[in-house]
């Protein structure tokens, strides 16, 4: 039952035809796990928390850092270096004491999938990256929960529904993950657009858990933000598909931008680094020439990874060389290409970027 601050609060909602206390009291009784607290968890997280949304699950491993303060709008300055899923809570929690919230400041994984969303009614993916959607797809296949799903390509988003009353789920649009597909980090984003498409997922979430409207499920919407014109593509149920488990391992090649063929990436770790900096070592910086901090070294080479083609010739074969960039991804895509192309062995990776590295600038 809702009590008289919860009517006052949520008045320009009960007044409406398909919602009234009867749908506020399913909002409050509804539970719904948002996995990533980024650019597009950030305004999903902020209108499911006000619209009265009675449990919330707030899954992401990650800390705040001030490159996502232009679109993951749940955070300041301040909380740059502080785990998202506690920022959030406590941010959420400061909007509407009324609902439960409830962190997971670790890691999505095959392993705890299924468990976590045994307490949920509905799981929204705001996730950047072909392992965790594939993982979010599979357990929400076996513990028969919709997923509302949305996703970011430069001036592009785009938003469906998997997995709802039977319909198609994730693996019916993408049966087998990419070999190359950038995340925001490496391809970019309008900050605006995560709003947007988060909105539209917090729309589809509300109409689930109240039971009201058409539901974005057997088709996916994309929205342009260069033209504002909105497209939908229809999606046909595989009824081959078949998931009876969990795989053993869904970092697989074709999983996210960095992981191809059969390539075996020797890596470092941030500890190694920081003791390589100030010796003879040779490293290969390939974020753009705008970004920050820049490191001091004698041995540093700076090419961004779209000039890495026409600049190989400095690059050296013989000596190890330490490829790096902001968060890993673009410098394995770097090695990749030193490999295959033109037959370099000598290069290690810094294992997810100079972000966890405590180094002189």
């Amino acid at each position: 039952m809702l009590n008289d601050q919860e009517k006052y609060r949520y008045n320009r909602q009960l007044i409406l035809d398909n919602v009234k206390e009867a749908g506020q009291e399913r909002l409050k009784n509804s539970r719904v796990l948002v996995i990533g607290a980024g650019g597009l968890g950030c305004p999903v997280l902020l209108y499911l928390a006000g619209s009265g949304i009675g449990k919330i699950g707030i899954m992401d491993h990650d800390t705040v850092d001030e490159s996502n303060l232009h679109r993951q709008v749940l955070y300041s300055t301040e909380d740059c270096g502080k785990s998202k899923a506690r920022v959030a809570e406590k941010k959420l929690r400061a909007q509407n004491p009324f609902i439960e919230i409830e962190i997971y400041p670790y890691k999505l994984s095959a392993a705890n999938a299924r468990d976590i969303f045994k307490k949920y009614d509905l799981v929204i993916d705001g996730t950047d990256n072909f392992s965790a959607r594939y993982i979010i797809n599979d357990a929400a296949v076996l513990e028969n929960k919709p997923v509302v799903y949305g996703a970011l390509y430069k001036f592009e988003g785009q938003v469906a529904v998997f997995n709802y009353q039977n319909g198609p789920t994730y693996r019916c649009l993408f049966p087998e993950p990419p070999k190359q597909a950038p995340n925001c980090n490496e391809a970019g984003v309008l900050g605006v657009l995560p709003g947007i498409i988060g909105l539209y997922m917090a729309n589809e979430a509300l109409k689930i858990c109240l039971g009201i409207g058409t539901i974005l499920s057997g088709k996916i919407q994309i929205y342009n933000g260069l033209s504002a014109q909105l497209s939908t593509v229809q999606i046909t149920k595989n009824n081959t598909l078949k998931i009876q488990a969990m795989q053993t391992d869904y970092e697989t090649p074709g999983m996210s931008l960095c992981e191809f063929d059969n390539l075996k990436i020797q890596e470092i770790d941030s500890e190694s680094f920081n003791e390589l900096i100030n010796t003879e070592a040779t490293f290969l910086d390939v974020r753009e020439t705008w970004e920050l901090p820049k490191i001091s070294s004698r041995g540093m080479i700076e090419i961004p990874l779209d000039q890495i083609e026409n600049r190989v010739t400095e690059i050296p074969k013989d000596k190890q060389v330490i490829v790096f960039c902001k968060s890993g991804g673009r410098s394995k895509l770097a090695i990749h290409l030193l490999t295959k192309h033109f037959g370099f062995k000598n290069l290690y990776n810094l294992k997810e970027g100079i972000k966890n590295c405590q180094i002189p600038v």
